[in-house]
């Protein structure tokens, strides 16, 4: 297994803001009963798009925050290729989401929490870096780390009862 670096980044001031409207996004999920994940993809330091998990709503498990703000970038921006786009995102993608980054051609993806159980930009695996893909982002991770696992704890507290 692979573990994330413990060494923490600075972070600047745009990757907290762009965290924060993601996690706005994600605390909006969690009031629909969704798994509290946002994203927002921001290009030019402009926000382009912001989403949340719709798996329940949509009543497909493929729709991640992630792929549905990918899907939506493209169709907004009119480009086959998200190259100049910055993906926050509140958890660790997942394999499905890292895939789409990658075919995507994202430029760079800033996430919050750590996902030890599906992470794939370093806690499981990472394919966001593999070496024989043809792309790969550069990756920020523990951008607001506690305020993003603090929400998906607590929405699964919850769940438990």
């Amino acid at each position: 297994m692979l573990v994330p670096d413990p060494t923490p980044l600075p972070f600047s001031d745009d990757d907290r803001t762009g965290m924060a409207v993601a996690l706005g996004a994600a605390r909006h999920a969690a009031q629909l009963d969704e798994v509290p994940v946002g994203a927002a993809v921001v290009v030019g330091g402009s926000v382009i798009v912001v989403t949340h998990n719709e798996t329940v709503a949509r009543r497909d498990l493929t729709q991640h925050a992630e792929v549905i703000a990918i899907h939506a970038a493209i169709e907004i921006l009119q480009v086959d290729r998200l190259d100049t786009a910055t993906l926050y995102v509140t958890l660790e993608p997942c394999a499905q989401c890292a895939g789409a980054i990658v075919l995507a051609r994202v430029a760079r993806v800033v996430f919050g929490a750590s996902d030890p159980k599906a992470g794939m930009a370093g806690s499981v695996g990472d394919l966001l870096q593999h070496p024989r893909l043809n792309h790969r982002p550069e990756v920020v991770g523990g951008v607001m780390e506690e305020e993003c696992g603090r929400l998906l704890s607590k929405f699964f507290q919850n769940k438990r009862g």
